[in-house]
Order: structure tokens, then sequence, then C-alpha cells
């Protein structure tokens, strides 16, 4: 019996002894890792394209009367439902009718 006593702590000393130097190591590795990965200062964004000079944007081609009333009349249901509250009604109706 104290055979056994003895090779179960000596196994229990030794798996400690592991277990300790393996944490020891991660925790260095992770500093290296970290150290490395700290930021470098950014680099300067690069400035937008400048954009073409034109007369007037492009109008679209005008919607036809028909399609317009039928989006209204989707969008009113979709109020009445209280899917669009009545800013967000008034701003879509606003769209349909300024395109």
């Amino acid at each position: 019996m104290p055979g056994l006593i003895r090779g179960v702590a000596r196994t229990a000393v030794i798996a400690g002894t592991a277990t300790a130097v393996s944490n020891r190591v991660s925790r260095r590795q992770a500093g290296r890792w970290a150290a490395q990965a700290e930021p470098e200062a950014p680099e300067p964004a690069p400035a937008p394209a400048p954009i073409p000079a034109q007369s007037a944007p492009p109008t679209p081609p005008p919607a036809d009367m028909a399609s317009k009333l039928e989006q209204l009349k989707q969008l009113g249901e979709l109020r009445e439902a209280g899917v669009l509250s009545d800013y967000e009604f008034e701003m879509q109706k606003g769209r349909i009718l300024n395109s």
C-alpha cells in the first residue's frame, strides 16, 4: 500500500508541475502576441475622389399616376394596420409624390 500512495503522490506532483509550467508558457506567449499586436499609428485615409461637376442631376422618368396612387393606397393600409407611424407615412408619401 505505501508504494501505491507514493506512486499516486508522485503522479500528482508531476501533473501539478506540468500544469503550472504549461500555464506559465501560455501566459508568456500571450504576452508576446499582445506586444506584437499593439496597434501602430493608423495610416491616413485616402482623400475621397472628387465628384465631377455636372450641370444638373439627371431626372428620373415620370412615374405614371396609377402607380403612385397604388403605392399611396398601400402606405395608407400599412399606417392603418399600425406598421408605419404617422411620421414614416408622411416621409414615404413625400418620396412617392416627389418621384
